[in-house]
C-alpha cells in the first residue's frame, strides 16, 4: 500500500469535509434509496463519508457499521448518527477500506456509494470487501466510472488530474475491470447515466 498517496488523499477529503454534503447532492435520492433498500442483515458501509446514507437504510437490517479513512468526514457522520431513530445499532469507525479491521466473512451486505473513485488502490479495496463479505452475501455499489464513449472517455482522462488535485476523486476509473480483477462477480447492473453512473450488485463468489 502506498502510504504517502493514502495520506495525500486523506488530507484532501479532510479539507473538503465541510462542504462535502453539498457536493454529494449529485447523487439522486431515488438512486440512493433504491440501492439501500436492498441491504439486509449485518451491513458494512465502506466509505461512509459524512453520513449521507445513514438515514436511508431500511429498518429491517440487523446492524450498520460505517468506515471511512478521513477523520474529518467521519466527524460529520458521527454528528448525524445520534439524531436517527432506528431499531438497529450503528457503529462508525475510522478505518481504511484497503485494510479493513474485520474478520473474514463478517457482513451480509456491503454498500459503497461513489467511493471507488478515490480509493488509492481500488483493486485492493475491492478484494477487502470480498474478504469481509459472507460467501452468500452481497456487495451493493453506486459508482461512477470512465465513459465507454470514446470522446467522453478521453475528456474524462484529460480532466482527471484536476479533479484528483481538488478533492482526490478520479473520474476515469475502469471500475468494471477493477471488479473483475478483485475476483468479484457482477450479478446485477443498472445504468443510471449512460455508462458513467451504474448501480451494481456483486457476489463474492467467482
Amino acid at each position: 500500500m502506498d502510504q504517502k498517496l493514502n495520506e495525500k488523499i486523506k488530507k484532501r477529503y479532510n479539507r473538503v469535509s465541510k462542504i462535502y454534503d453539498s457536493m454529494d447532492k449529485m447523487i439522486r435520492e431515488d438512486w440512493r434509496r433504491d440501492l439501500l433498500n436492498e441491504a439486509t442483515g449485518k451491513v458494512l458501509e465502506a466509505g461512509v463519508g459524512t453520513g449521507a446514507n445513514l438515514a436511508s437504510y431500511p429498518d429491517s437490517i440487523q446492524s450498520l457499521t460505517g468506515v471511512d479513512f478521513s477523520s474529518e468526514m467521519l466527524k460529520y457522520a458521527k454528528q448525524k448518527a445520534p439524531s436517527l431513530t432506528v431499531p438497529y445499532p450503528i457503529e462508525l469507525i475510522e478505518a481504511d477500506i484497503q485494510e479493513l479491521p474485520f474478520p473474514d466473512h463478517t457482513f451480509d451486505t456491503i454498500v459503497s456509494v461513489c467511493v471507488f473513485c478515490s480509493v488509492p488502490d481500488p483493486v485492493q479495496g475491492l478484494k477487502e470487501l470480498r474478504r469481509v463479505c459472507k460467501p452468500d452475501g452481497q456487495i451493493l455499489m453506486l459508482e461512477h466510472m470512465r465513459s465507454e464513449n470514446q470522446v467522453a472517455g478521453l475528456a474524462m482522462d484529460l480532466l482527471n488530474p484536476v479533479t484528483v488535485r481538488m478533492w482526490g476523486a478520479n473520474i476515469n476509473r475502469e471500475t468494471m475491470e477493477n471488479i473483475k480483477a478483485a475476483g468479484l462477480s457482477v450479478i446485477g447492473e443498472k445504468r443510471l447515466m449512460g455508462s458513467i453512473m451504474r448501480r451494481l450488485e456483486l457476489s463474492p463468489a467467482k
